[in-house]
């Protein structure tokens, strides 16, 4: 009975055992036939993409991405997918890939790559400042996360000189409303628009002429001593600018004429001298 027992006991020892050795290497053997898929749908993607079919390209990077999600693979072909939009400026869907590799890999190694592919991606969609701002304001606020978060990666350098490109645009559209209120004599709306410039891109062209028509409309209303306040700041940073001029002259009348009459004299000059030639 004892040994009946014992037989018993071993047996299922045994039979346990077994499981458990069979068990890694039915999961080894899983994962090396997952790992050769995903290699494999990767590889149906590249030459997909090398082709111009990106729509293809971006299904098999997915599909390589969803096979086996613990592969080293997977977020390199979600990142391919967003860039097999791009390269066809199938922007909306480039943007949602990448939207995703951000949130399902934000520790991974090209981190710095999705943001900026992201923000090229809006700031490729921007067609004229006086339309839509969302693709401007959305580029904006990802470049500035490109330099902020990722100052040492090769595509802070870049992400910088495209912010003061869609800054110019930005102020442009200010300066645009700022010019119209002018000309309406809506004064208030005006001086908001200028303030916006230079207190928002003052590093941009057009923060000298906001500057002037600060000057320009605050003389105009009787604001004089605020209209001083503006011509000195203009003065102090662009001295020798024409803005700077025009600007010293809603002061002095006589340097306008003076001025005009220097210019009409030279212009004389000018065509004197070409009769003598």
């Amino acid at each position: 009975m004892k040994l009946n027992n014992f037989f018993y006991i071993f047996t299922i020892i045994f039979f346990c055992f077994s499981c458990s050795k069979n068990i890694p290497k039915e999961s080894t053997i899983s994962e090396k036939n997952l790992n050769l898929q995903v290699i494999e749908a990767y590889k149906e993607g590249m030459d997909s993409l090398e082709k111009g079919d990106v729509l293809f390209a971006a299904k098999k990077f997915n599909e390589a991405e969803i096979l086996f999600p613990q592969s080293e693979w997977a977020p390199k072909a979600a990142l391919m997918a967003a860039f097999s939009y791009y390269t066809q400026d199938y922007y909306v869907d480039s943007i949602a890939e990448l939207q995703r590799f951000i949130k399902v890999y934000p520790k991974h190694k090209n981190l710095d790559y999705a943001y900026y592919l992201l923000a090229i991606s809006y700031y490729e969609q921007i067609v004229d400042e006086k339309k839509d701002l969302k693709s401007i304001l959305s580029a904006k606020k990802i470049f500035e996360i490109v330099i902020k978060d990722f100052s040492k990666s090769e595509y802070a350098l870049d992400s910088e000189f495209k912010l003061d490109l869609i800054n110019d645009v930005l102020a442009s559209k200010e300066m645009y409303l700022g010019r119209y209120y002018l000309k309406k004599k809506k004064w208030i709306p005006a001086i908001n628009r200028f303030k916006t410039v230079i207190n928002k891109y003052d590093t941009t062209i057009y923060a000298e002429e906001a500057l002037h028509r600060l000057v320009e409309i605050h003389y105009v209303i009787g604001l004089k001593e605020e209209a001083k306040k503006y011509a000195n700041l203009l003065g102090y940073n662009y001295q020798s600018s024409k803005w700077y001029e025009k600007s010293y002259s809603v002061f002095n009348k006589k340097y306008k004429k003076n001025n005009e009459k220097i210019k009409k004299e030279k212009n004389l000059l000018t065509k004197f001298k070409s009769l003598l030639n």
